[in-house]
C-alpha cells in the first residue's frame, strides 16, 4: 500500500470529507549509483556548513529566502509558513466546476489518486465521483502543500477520484517568450493540408498504453545483467534520420501516406489466444518480462510477435 502524500479535508459548499492522496506515479527500473572509480566505494553527498565545512544535521537547517537586488536573507519558520495560509494548510476547496477538456495538457503539474479518509467519507466521496462522471466536468479547487499553495483539479478515473496540481499563470511561459516565431510564409497549400490529413487519419489508433516500452531502460537491464556475468552487449547502429527538414512537402506526405496504407494491408491478423499459445494474448510488458526471465537476447528490439515466437522457442528448449 502506497504511503499518503497528503491528508486533509475536501470541501465542496457544505459538503465536507476526509480524504487522502496518493502518488498515482512511480519510476521503475534499476537505480544508478555513483562510486570512486576503480572501487566500489560510494559517493555521498552531505549538508556542509559552508562557513565552517562542518556537517549540518537536519534538525539544525531552517529555510529562508534572498531579499531582491541585496545579499540579504530573511529566514522563515515553518510556523510562519502555516500563519500566511490559515486555515487551508488541510483543505482543497472546490469553489467551481470546469468542463473535463478545458485544460490543456500543458498546464498540469503532478497528478494524485485521491481516496476517503474512512468509512464515513466514502459514500459523499462516490457521489462526488459519480457526479462528476455523469456531467463530465471537473471541480477547480485550491489547497497548500509542501508550504506551496496549488491549484488542483478534482475529476474521476477508473472509478476513483484524481487530483491533478496544475501550474500558475505566471508560471506557464508564452512560446514568444521562448522560442523564435514561426515564418508564415509560403501559405500552406492545400493538396499538403489534404495529405496531412489524411495521413493522421491512416496512423489513427486507440490509446494502448501497453504497447509501449521503455526502451533505454530495458537495454540498461540487459546490459547490468551481462556486465555481472562478464558479458558484452553490442547493439546494430539505429537508422539515421534524413539530416535537415524535407523541402518536397508533398512528395514526402504521399509516400510516407503510401507506406503506411501498404503496412497495414501487410500486416497479419492477430492470432487468437490458443492453449498451444498462452503467451500470445498477452501485453508486450508481460513478454518483455517473461523474455528477461528466459534470457532472451535482444528482447527490448522485438515487435510483439517477435517475442512471442523467442519465447516459445526458449521454452522448448
Amino acid at each position: 500500500m502506497a504511503s499518503t502524500v497528503w491528508k486533509g479535508t475536501l470541501s465542496v459548499g457544505l459538503l465536507a470529507l476526509g480524504i487522502r492522496l496518493y502518488s498515482a506515479r512511480e519510476r521503475h527500473g534499476p537505480t544508478m549509483h555513483q562510486f570512486v572509480r576503480g572501487s566500489t566505494s560510494r559517493v555521498r553527498y552531505r549538508r556542509i556548513d559552508e562557513a565552517s565545512g562542518k556537517e549540518v544535521a537536519d534538525s539544525d537547517i531552517v529555510k529562508g529566502a534572498q531579499v531582491d537586488g541585496s545579499d540579504e536573507y530573511v529566514v522563515i519558520e515553518p510556523v510562519e509558513l502555516e500563519r500566511i495560509a490559515p486555515g487551508r494548510t488541510k483543505t482543497m476547496e472546490i469553489t467551481r466546476f470546469i468542463p473535463r477538456d478545458a485544460v490543456a495538457p500543458l498546464w498540469y503539474a503532478t497528478t494524485y489518486y485521491m481516496g476517503p479518509l474512512d468509512k464515513a467519507a466514502a459514500k459523499p466521496y462516490r457521489l462526488l465521483c459519480a457526479a462528476l462522471e455523469r456531467t463530465g466536468r471537473l471541480g477547480l479547487a485550491t489547497m497548500v502543500m509542501r508550504d506551496r499553495e496549488h491549484l488542483v483539479l478534482v475529476g474521476p478515473q477508473a472509478g476513483v477520484l484524481t487530483a491533478a496540481t496544475l501550474w500558475w499563470p505566471d508560471e506557464i511561459r508564452a512560446p514568444e517568450d521562448v522560442m523564435p516565431p514561426i515564418p508564415q510564409e509560403p501559405e500552406l497549400a492545400d493538396r499538403d493540408l489534404t495529405l496531412a490529413e489524411q495521413l493522421v487519419e491512416a496512423m489513427a489508433e486507440d490509446w494502448a498504453p501497453e504497447e509501449y516500452e521503455d526502451t533505454y531502460q530495458a537495454r540498461l537491464e540487459e546490459l547490468i545483467a551481462a556486465k555481472a556475468k562478464g558479458q558484452t552487449i553490442t547493439y546494430g547502429e539505429e537508422p539515421a534520420a534524413p539530416p535537415g527538414t524535407v523541402v518536397e512537402l508533398t512528395d514526402a506526405l504521399r509516400q510516407t501516406l503510401e507506406a503506411r496504407r501498404g503496412k497495414k494491408k501487410r500486416a497479419p491478423k492477430p492470432r487468437a489466444p490458443s492453449g498451444s499459445s498462452p503467451k500470445s494474448g498477452a501485453t508486450k510488458k508481460e513478454l518483455l518480462e517473461k523474455a528477461q526471465q528466459l534470457g532472451v537476447p535482444g528482447r527490448s528490439k522485438m515487435s510483439k510477435d517477435e517475442l512471442v515466437a523467442a519465447i516459445e522457442e526458449r521454452s522448448s528448449a
